[in-house]
């Protein structure tokens, strides 16, 4: 207590005769009501419960949209990778760039400006796979995306932290967990894989698959963000700057990445699938980042961000469902394939500059 800069009263009989504030007597760090509280045996056996059904269903659903890539087609995304590239340009471009910007102009404190950074850095998240599915995206280019964006945040997340951070701290100070990279690209390709073995050999099984899948994945988001909510012991009562820029930057996200995608040449399909993996960031891999990286002090004035990012991109890609879901429904004729309709309109509008992508687009249109 000697050495803590803002001693927390304890809530005992003493403490009402003195100045009392709205902290629990086991705080570790206090300033006001403002808290950071040690984690207990419940919270811990809690987390990992928790943590270890989130992960098997996670696989199942990963599975499950593994059961909709066709090999063809996801092989023609590596051959000729210009969605991969766009969407890697939006990925490790767009988004620290983003990050680097608001943090500047909202003028926040330099250990605020890092998570943001780091937030910005971390590759696409495997929710952004489940929402493409539900607005008729390109799955077999979003999970395409999704592998590469983890395989190459190896290099690319401390390349991007490097060129950042430097106005605000030395890049060395942030430990980068790349065994949890690597269990999330394991966690992604070994799911999918079957997925799409099992959707080559028994396609109709793996349609019924697919509407399963796709129902417990939504189901899945959820619950994700509520056990976040519950395990994130942290104040929120953290500075209002920090939760305007979780506002902002899931919104610039997939704006951003739905505009160059469309400039690129992207077919609308694409442009959608290339916004949600833009936007939609793996915030578990940015929590872990930072309490590896920052002491308790220090996690007092921004560890809540990855989870109100979090929020704020499923609320969101939530809307952007519901309102691709009104338009579907209102402008798209009855037992009328949606991207053939969407590609007829696509091959009316070709620009130049798309037409010069190794005929990537207008193989689209076919």
């Amino acid at each position: 207590e000697g050495d803590n800069p803002h001693p927390c009263p304890q809530l005992n009989a003493r403490s009402l005769t003195k100045n009392f504030t709205d902290c629990p007597a086991n705080a570790t760090i206090c300033s006001g009501t403002s808290c950071v509280l040690p984690e207990d045996d419940f919270n811990r056996s809690l987390s990992v419960t928790l943590s270890t059904v989130l992960t098997i269903m996670l696989a199942l659903v990963m599975f499950s949209m593994g059961c909709n890539v066709d090999i063809k087609k996801f092989w023609n995304h590596i051959k000729r990778p210009w969605g991969i590239f766009v969407g890697f340009l939006c990925q490790f471009g767009i988004m620290p760039l983003t990050a680097f910007l608001l943090s500047l102009a909202f003028n926040v404190l330099p250990i605020q400006a890092v998570v943001v950074l780091i937030m910005g850095c971390c590759p696409g998240g495997t929710a952004s796979n489940i929402i493409a599915y539900w607005v008729d995206g390109d799955m077999d280019l979003s999970i395409s995306m999704t592998t590469c964006s983890t395989l190459l945040a190896m290099g690319m997340m401390p390349l991007c932290l490097f060129v950042y951070t430097k106005m605000w701290t030395d890049s060395d100070a942030i430990v980068l967990p790349y065994n949890s990279i690597g269990l999330s690209l394991v966690a992604l390709i070994i799911p999918v894989s079957v997925g799409v073995y099992v959707n080559h050999r028994w396609p109709t099984k793996a349609k019924l698959i697919l509407k399963v899948g796709s129902i417990v994945g939504a189901i899945l988001i959820v619950l994700t963000a509520v056990v976040g909510g519950i395990l994130y012991k942290g104040s929120w009562i953290i500075s209002p700057k920090l939760w305007i820029i979780g506002t902002i930057f899931p919104a610039a996200g997939y704006s951003l990445g739905f505009l160059l995608a469309r400039v690129a040449g992207l077919s609308w399909n694409r442009c959608r699938t290339v916004s949600l993996e833009t936007g939609m960031q793996n915030t578990q891999l940015c929590s872990t980042i930072v309490q590896l990286s920052f002491s308790p002090e220090q996690l007092e004035l921004m560890f809540t961000f990855p989870l109100i990012y979090s929020i704020f991109q499923l609320l969101f890609a939530i809307i952007f469902l519901a309102g691709y879901r009104v338009y579907r429904r209102y402008h798209v004729k009855p037992n009328t394939d949606v991207e053939k309709t969407e590609e007829k309109d696509d091959s009316k509008s070709i620009s130049s500059h798309a037409k010069a992508n190794g005929g990537f687009v207008s193989d689209e249109t076919k």
